[in-house]
């Protein structure tokens, strides 16, 4: 079997559903072989970072593995910022890359570019395969490799020579890597050392990541929530985690998280963190954090995380999941009445809030949103103020149905995500963006268009980059250097460009109905909301002050 026949029956024996990928001169072999393929569903985005965008928020929904496939060159430098943003949020995939014949690697060859080496730093492990041979046990480990532990992407670079030729096809039924074994289960000793810490703690909270999420671990932590009586509170990958109105769901902790999580973080005795890595937008000041607990109790698969940031007192390395269905049977009944009582007050004097008047606010038109998709929906986002005001006024209701780029920070990848999100879920998405963001990759609105994707495409549009504003006006006098928007495109008529239906919202009281219409609407749909132009994101924890050094922005 030819190596392009042999990727493609890999991918078939994977169940692989969709591929995400656009065509070029050192895949034209696997294209072709392609032709004769009816196993999978295409999708040709309209520029390559689209395309991994896509994949990305594809896994982030189903669970499954995306999968990309490009050129070599600037087929696979144009997928870099989509590996860097699924590495960061550990999400799975497995991009197959084109690459010149492996007697022309390293002689500056046409489109040719080490993209193994440019992203040994972004990936979980990458490959160069330069034997047909090797080509089925290669694929095999790539997705046992992005699925397995902590998830993430693996590349896979095949010269087109090893497309071209031929081996006998056989795939292997199980997988082994001497150098490769998560560990899953979690030491005992120390589990029980953490559970025992647990029910000795007066004023204990947990802290929980998108581990949380993709280990599937959300059930087994409300057990253990509910049966001690102990809040939660989630970073921005653990929205989801726990339904957003759970009376021990205290939201999402750090720079614009609520400010009574913030609070009881500082103040508890104990902090259980699982599956997290204490990242600098929810620490703030690390001295400073959690500056009340006697004991962190860090539970996550990826023993590198580990005391990394933050010393942990109790370090358990394993899946949250297979820990905490351990960890359950030796955590006592308790309730925590004075420590949830104190803040309950809290939630009642610090309660998340913005001016309400008759101006088009960003955080009301998130308000209808959730009014209306009452937590059944998948919300993503892109990167900036909209992404803020979505994490805290969306209701979330299930995992899953938050789907944004955390660690990285991309702009732009918010509206390829929702394609992907929609394709894996097959549930209304809802794509709430910025007029900055949603110009790096509006493209794909033709994506939107070709393959029916019932996208509600929610522009916020502010005419800045309105979180690099915010910090202009907040830290540095007002001295808006290159923040302003100027010359943006009507976003209506460039909709309808697209065979994309369109509407223009620049008051209050047409949102509601502009909402409930895009939410009927069968097919991709596009609404721009004029906003208040300097409208800021609070709470806010300026970067390295202490989470409890809160500016909370307006007053009742």
């Amino acid at each position: 079997m030819l190596g392009a026949n042999i990727i493609l029956e890999s991918l078939k024996k994977e169940k692989v559903e969709y591929i995400f990928g656009y065509p070029g001169g050192q895949v034209i072999p696997i294209f072709d072989a392609l032709y004769d393929y009816d196993n999978f569903k295409f999708i040709l985005p309209r520029h390559e970072q689209g395309g991994i965008h896509m994949a990305d928020g594809y896994a982030r929904v189903s669970g499954k593995v995306g999968v990309v496939l490009v050129t070599s060159g600037p087929g696979a430098t144009n997928i870099i910022t989509g590996i860097a943003t699924a590495y960061m949020d550990s999400i799975p995939l497995v991009c197959i890359t084109g690459q010149v014949s492996t007697a022309l690697i390293g002689n500056d060859a046409f489109q040719e570019s080490d993209i193994t080496g440019i992203t040994r730093p972004i990936t979980k492990h990458n490959f160069l395969v330069k034997d047909v041979k090797d080509l089925a046990l290669t694929i095999k480990k790539a997705f046992y490799i992005a699925r397995t532990g902590r998830p993430g992407p693996v590349l896979i670079d095949i010269p087109i020579d090893v497309q071209k030729s031929s081996c006998n096809f056989v795939y292997p039924e199980e997988i082994d890597i001497a150098s490769y074994r998560p560990n899953y289960d979690g030491n005992l000793k120390q589990i029980k050392k953490a559970a025992d810490l647990i029910n000795k703690s007066k004023k204990p909270i947990f802290y929980a990541g998108g581990g949380v999420i993709s280990s599937g671990a959300t059930q087994i932590l409300l057990k253990i929530l509910e049966k001690a009586s102990i809040p939660v509170a989630t970073t921005l990958m653990g929205l989801g985690a726990i339904e957003k109105n759970h009376k021990l769901n205290l939201g999402m902790i750090g720079m614009h998280g609520m400010c009574f999580a913030n609070f009881a973080m500082q103040e508890a005795d104990l902090v259980i963190a699982i599956g997290t890595r204490f990242d600098d937008r929810v620490t703030g000041k690390v001295s400073t954090f959690a500056k009340g607990s006697k004991n962190i109790i860090h539970i996550d698969i990826d023993p590198s995380t580990i005391s990394k940031i933050i010393d942990a007192s109790v370090p358990v390395v394993g899946d949250v999941k297979i820990v905490l269905e351990e960890l359950i049977n030796y955590i006592e009944e308790n309730d925590h009445s004075d420590w949830l009582e104190k803040i309950n007050i809290w939630k009642e004097k610090f309660p998340l809030i913005y001016k309400k008047d008759d101006i088009l606010r960003p955080e009301y038109i998130i308000e209808e949103i959730a009014k209306i998709s009452k937590g059944e929906d998948i919300i993503a986002t892109d990167v900036g103020q909209h992404q803020m005001w979505a994490a805290q006024y969306s209701y979330f209701k299930y995992p899953r149905s938050f789907i944004t780029s955390g660690g990285l920070g991309t702009m732009g990848f918010g509206f390829p995500a929702s394609i992907g999100a929609y394709l894996g879920s097959k549930k209304p998405v809802w794509c709430i963006t910025g007029d900055g963001s949603f110009q790096m990759n509006l493209q794909e609105l033709s994506t939107a268009f070709i393959h029916n994707i019932p996208v509600k495409i929610i522009i916020i549009d502010n005419g800045f980059l309105g979180m690099v504003r915010q910090w202009q006006e907040i830290l540095y006098k007002k001295r808006y250097s290159e923040t302003k928007l100027i010359g943006n495109p009507d976003f209506v008529k460039l909709a309808e460009s697209y065979n994309i239906k369109a509407m223009r919202i620049d008051k209050k009281s047409d949102v509601s109905s502009a909402i409930k219409e895009a939410n009927e609407y069968s097919g991709p749909i596009l609404i721009d909301f004029i906003v208040e132009p300097e409208e800021n994101v609070f709470p806010f924890v300026p970067a390295g002050n202490s989470i409890d050094d809160i500016m909370r922005g307006v007053e009742k």
